[in-house]
């Protein structure tokens, strides 16, 4: 049993952080409800195909309701009663137009956790803007600060800002809310805004640009990039190496397994030094591949890795060891993290079809089976979703 065994959870559907948020909660072992769009045959849904592909979808129940309809928002509010949090993602306004805000919802549950996860926010000048992870860490200075000093700066994927900024958060807030909840008997509102959360992260670089130890130029410090020791290298077989000796005893086991004269490196605490070492290493790495380098460098205190791609990460050795990835519904993909001496979590169920389990989880969540009935007679209830292939 996960840590979070007996929480339930209303989930109003979107994409991005909200679901990466609900993952982590699922993962953990909370019940999750989701509601999606009835008859949602917009492009983008229909292009997903199998829902087994959707990893941060799974561990949830669907029901399919159109919450512009009275009925529909009235089945909403009935699961919200037995709700311990609810995650939303919309634009700020759009939960409280369909009658769904955290005011309509507390008035049913005084002890609800609302989370919102936004990019901007709910208020401030660009709120109600339009927006995605690249835009938001932008505001943060995360983006302006990655990438090679000459170039542009390069997008992080979206794992800084939807993921880590913002769904990460989001969830990290629920948890938080349902914490104080159950001591006080008062629910709250989160405002999970991936703007915020990525300037939070971004709290360990603002201090050492504080105490003056980090220069405000890319590519320029001891983690950008910049630093012989730390850093990436092409090797003989254009895959890649990684190294990041940072503390002296590292770097001269590093010096040490390479062969290299610590007179030669007589200075590399200085930023100065860096191009003419990075150089150097540039060009010693090129002399064997990545496997030899493997083979003289791996589980040593020289702190280095191999740089795997997407492929090649689940069969290592040490990712299968402590079983990292893991298959279901014929989907290689990452377990529940964390791990707890105490609890343990399990991969939650498969990801569902919009309106998959109007009827069972309805019933579970205390509908009678003669109100879900009703419910699916009077059309409230989208039809149970097939599989849909797209094109």
């Amino acid at each position: 049993m996960g840590p979070l065994e007996g929480i339930r959870i209303v989930e109003f559907a979107g994409i991005g952080p909200g679901p990466f948020a609900g993952m982590m909660l699922a993962d953990m072992g909370a019940e999750i409800i989701r509601i999606d769009r009835k008859n949602d045959n917009r492009p983008d849904t229909l292009a997903r195909g199998d829902p087994a592909m959707d990893i941060p979808s799974r561990g949830r129940k669907s029901v399919a309701l159109d919450l512009k309809d009275p009925s529909s928002r009235d089945v909403a509010l009935k699961l919200v009663e037995k709700a311990d949090a609810l995650i939303e993602g919309f634009r700020p306004g759009v939960m409280e137009r369909l009658g769904l805000g955290p005011d309509d919802c507390h008035a049913r549950n005084p002890k609800l956790v609302y989370g919102r996860m936004t990019g901007w926010g709910q208020d401030g000048p660009l709120a109600k803007s339009a927006g995605h992870d690249i835009n938001y860490i932008a505001l943060s200075g995360a983006l302006w600060a990655m990438g090679e000093a000459d170039r542009n700066p390069v997008p992080p994927l979206n794992l800084l800002g939807d993921f880590g900024g913002g769904g990460m958060m989001l969830a990290y807030g629920i948890v938080c809310g349902v914490l104080k909840a159950r001591h006080s008997g008062r629910g709250d509102v989160v405002d999970a805004a991936v703007s915020d959360g990525t300037t939070a992260l971004m709290a360990p670089v603002y201090s050492q640009l504080a105490k003056g130890t980090w220069t405000n130029a890319r590519a320029s410090n001891r983690l950008d990039g910049a630093a012989p020791y730390y850093g990436v290298y092409r090797c003989a077989d254009d895959k890649w190496i990684c190294i990041g000796s940072l503390e002296p005893q590292f770097w001269s086991l590093l010096l040490e397994l390479l062969d290299l004269s610590p007179d030669d490196f007589p200075d590399r605490l200085d930023p100065d030094t860096w191009p003419q070492y990075r150089a150097a290493f540039e060009q010693y790495f090129t002399r064997r591949s990545r496997d030899e380098w493997c083979a003289l460098l791996e589980g040593t205190d020289v702190c280095f890795a191999p740089v795997l791609d997407l492929k090649e990460a689940p069969d290592h050795a040490h990712n299968r060891a402590r079983n990292m990835f893991v298959d279901a519904n014929g989907v290689r993909q990452p377990a529940p993290s964390p791990r707890f001496r105490n609890s343990t979590p399990e991969l939650p169920g498969r990801p569902p079809y919009p309106g998959q389990n109007n009827e069972d989880a309805l019933i579970e969540w205390g509908f009678s089976t003669f109100e879900v009935l009703e419910l699916m007679n009077s059309g409230v209830l989208g039809q149970e979703a097939t599989a849909v292939t797209a094109e």
